[in-house]
């Protein structure tokens, strides 16, 4: 074959080296390409061991009962404490018992799966209540009533970031259905030891509602874990939620607990 010079022109594929490399470099392309996809099929499995990780650090995966303050401060206002014990077990089980202040005391919700209802001494038919309505300050029914993020997300890791003198996993939680607290979030894990820093949470049009630092990590419930988190609104300066997690403890919560009756008994 002559190019337009009238000068011969040698294909690739006419010399032997030329045959060797197409062949080498076909071979590499289909190997990029299977690692590539195996890339692919590992990295929701990583995100998931990651948030499964972090998820064991912020609560036991046993049955536990632990008490937490909440002071909730504005601009302009005087600080709103009120205080809750919670029997949890699972991602699907929960009782939140009000015990303080006392106007509000024995109000209790309980969560079975996606179902929370609200149970007033004042009334005798229980409210049914969604996981985002708000409970106190920036505080949300869900924020307390389901422990983990693993149940009601998909993860994925979006990047990873430095921060001061630590690396942490950014990754991305997709709602798994409608029923969760949070259409989306974003949650900073520790790559050295897992603990969460920080987490953000959106609405579904995509705005960010509120932040969560995750801070004060110390000995409870048979792990070191965040003792304090400080939720602040992202849409009004100024408005904060400080939980106060304390007297953690594992108990053995029997599923028939978390029933109608029995917080009929555990008010009374």
């Amino acid at each position: 074959m002559r190019n337009s010079k009238g000068s011969k022109r040698i294909l690739p594929w006419k010399a032997g080296w030329g045959r060797a490399t197409i062949w080498f470099v076909l071979v590499l392309s289909a190997l990029t390409l299977h690692r590539s996809a195996l890339a692919a099929d590992a990295a929701p499995d990583e995100a998931r061991e990651i948030l499964t990780r972090a998820d064991r650090i912020r609560f036991p995966t046993e049955g536990f009962q632990v008490e937490v303050t909440i002071t909730s401060a504005a601009p302009d206002a005087d600080p709103e404490v009120r205080a809750y014990r919670i029997l949890s077990k699972g991602n699907n089980l929960t009782i939140v018992l009000t015990t303080a202040p006392e106007i509000d005391r024995n109000q209790m919700l309980l969560m079975r799966d996606h179902d929370l209802w609200a149970y007033l001494p004042n009334l005798t038919q229980p409210l049914r209540l969604p996981l985002s309505q708000r409970l106190t300050g920036q505080v949300a029914n869900g924020d307390l009533a389901r422990a983990n993020f693993s149940g009601d997300y998909d993860p994925k890791i979006l990047r990873q970031e430095k921060i001061e003198n630590d690396t942490f996993h950014v990754l991305e939680l997709e709602a798994i259905d409608q029923w969760v607290t949070y259409r989306r979030v974003l949650l900073w894990v520790n790559v050295k030891n897992d603990r969460p820093l920080k987490a953000e949470f959106y609405a579904v049009s995509g705005r960010l509602l509120k932040t969560c630092h995750y801070a004060g990590f110390h000995p409870m419930g048979g792990a070191t874990r965040p003792t304090r988190l400080i939720i602040e609104d992202a849409l009004r300066n100024g408005y904060r939620s400080t939980l106060e997690y304390s007297a953690m403890k594992l108990r053995d919560l029997p599923d028939k607990i978390f029933s109608k009756d029995y917080l009929k008994r555990l008010g009374s």
